[in-house]
């Protein structure tokens, strides 16, 4: 008997290419100092600035030199007013992926990815001093707020 090597088909997985990319790709322009300022009023408290008051702030930060210096004093005095809009500690704290979704799509203008929303719950629950204002603090000095 006398046999012969046969061929067989082989497998063919096809696969679509996925195009990874980080959460922001596309804000690769810096807001100006006004609209920096207008736009973290409008996060805040949910209302405008004046013009007046929007040229006042854009001055205010041109004039400092350390526009990230500037930018903290702003957040601070805004933080300190009576009626800006942030959830309480207890509403943080009651549904915290809920309060990371909100921040995110407040703030950044997108969803959290999956990691980000785990590493806040996490950062959350593991420390009891955090609170609202300090997360709120933190979106509005981050590196991705800056841009559009």
């Amino acid at each position: 008997m006398f046999l012969l090597p046969s061929c067989r088909k082989d497998r063919i997985y096809e696969v679509e290419p996925l195009p990874v990319l980080p959460p922001s790709p596309n804000k690769d322009k810096e807001k100006t100092n006004e609209q920096y300022a207008a736009i973290l009023h409008a996060n805040l408290f949910q209302t405008a600035l004046s013009a007046n008051e929007l040229f006042e702030l854009g001055q205010c930060i041109e004039s400092i030199g350390d526009k990230e210096l500037a930018r903290e004093v702003i957040i601070s005095n805004f933080m300190n007013e009576p009626d800006v809009i942030i959830p309480s500690d207890s509403v943080m704290r009651a549904d915290i992926d809920a309060f990371v979704n909100a921040t995110y799509e407040r703030f950044l203008v997108r969803e959290p990815t999956e990691a980000e929303r785990t590493w806040f719950r996490n950062y959350i629950e593991a420390d009891p001093n955090v609170s609202a204002e300090l997360v709120y603090f933190s979106f509005a000095l981050s590196n991705e707020y800056l841009f559009y």
